[in-house]
């Protein structure tokens, strides 16, 4: 069993490889011109089609992955973009809760644009451009047995022209012709349907791509809205505390009448002191040209010798109390004007 086996093999080797030397032969026959060529034009027209819409339907494949790999990507950067926002976002600020939700609906809404595009684009792709290695193939076996039909036609008619007729050979040529004629013409016959009906497929292709516009846009507004609350609030917190602190001066002034706080009147102002401010909260000095600050102090304003010295937002002056107390200006010292209040 083995021997047959293997002389089975042999024998279809060395068929194969007569094959390929008398479609060689054929080919450079044809280019020669020394023998003509079945040509159908119809056919190759359609297969010029096949191959313009697997190079264009893999280029687009191909993009369609790119896309999608863009859009995991541009879901990643969202999910870490809120996540940084639900971090920095204190407890107590308005929206919190809003803020939550969005990031979740966020994540959640990329990923099923994601799928979605799977779904109705990749998938749909993927099916389409997976036949034609298959149809490529038969395309290719077709060219082969058109040059073996071809070959055995030229055969054929150089049995007949013979001078010495061989019936026999003859009868075997046309044979083999027939045999080549009827490979050729069923596989061309099935090309011939399926081509044209796949090209009118490509034709009316059409890819269902969401878009992520419309839920981005919603989401982005849902963002807006929030800060745009959250910045009122803070005004409107604002707001309140200025208005507080009018009343407390305003207060303060109807009060002391003519004195000053601690004890002191207006009479007892030195000259050079511009105003007086109050401080409103604690300041620590962190050099030795600053003053220390406790909420309540009165501190005289004064003059800077000059005025290329003074930094925006600072003021120079001395504390009420060490003036009251020692009667000297000398000890003054630079302090931040946003943690006093004018009187």
């Amino acid at each position: 069993m083995a021997e047959t086996g293997k002389g089975v093999n042999a024998g279809k080797l060395a068929s194969n490889v007569q094959k390929r030397i008398t479609r060689a032969q054929e080919k450079m026959m044809q280019k020669l011109g020394k023998a003509d060529e079945t040509k159908d034009t119809a056919f190759e027209e359609s297969v010029a089609n096949f191959n313009k819409q697997m190079t264009e339907g893999t280029k687009l494949q191909r993009d369609l992955r790119a896309y999608l790999a863009a859009v995991k990507t541009m879901h990643e950067s969202s999910k870490r973009l809120q996540d940084c926002l639900a971090e920095m976002y204190e407890p107590d600020w308005f929206g919190k809760e809003e803020m939550d939700a969005l990031a979740e609906d966020t994540d959640v809404l990329w990923g099923d644009f994601y799928q979605k595009l799977v779904d109705s684009a990749l998938i749909s792709m993927d099916t389409y451009m997976a036949q034609f290695p298959e149809i490529k193939a038969r395309i290719a076996k077709r060219e082969r047995k058109l040059v073996d039909f071809d070959s055995a036609r030229h055969h054929f008619a150089s049995i007949q022209k013979s001078k010495k007729k061989d019936e026999a050979k003859i009868a075997k040529a046309e044979e083999e012709l027939g045999k080549a004629q009827k490979v050729f013409e069923e596989i061309s016959y099935d090309l011939q349907e399926e081509l044209p009906t796949l090209w009118s497929r490509y034709q009316s292709l059409h890819l269902s791509l969401p878009t992520p516009s419309l839920f981005y846009s919603q989401l982005n507004q849902n963002l807006f809205d929030i800060m745009t609350k959250l910045e009122e609030q803070r005004e409107a917190n604002e707001a309140a505390a200025n208005h507080n602190a009018t009343a407390a001066s305003e207060s303060d002034t109807t009060n002391a009448a003519t004195t000053v706080t601690n004890g002191s009147s207006d009479a007892e102002v030195p000259s050079g002191v511009a105003y007086k401010v109050k401080a409103m909260h604690d300041y620590a000095a962190t050099d030795s040209d600053e003053l220390d600050l406790k909420a309540g102090d009165i501190v005289l304003v004064l003059p800077f010798d000059n005025p290329d010295e003074q930094d925006d937002g600072w003021l120079l002056g001395v504390k009420e109390s060490h003036w009251l107390l020692n009667k000297d200006l000398t000890a003054k010292g630079v302090f931040p004007e946003n943690f006093t209040q004018r009187l």
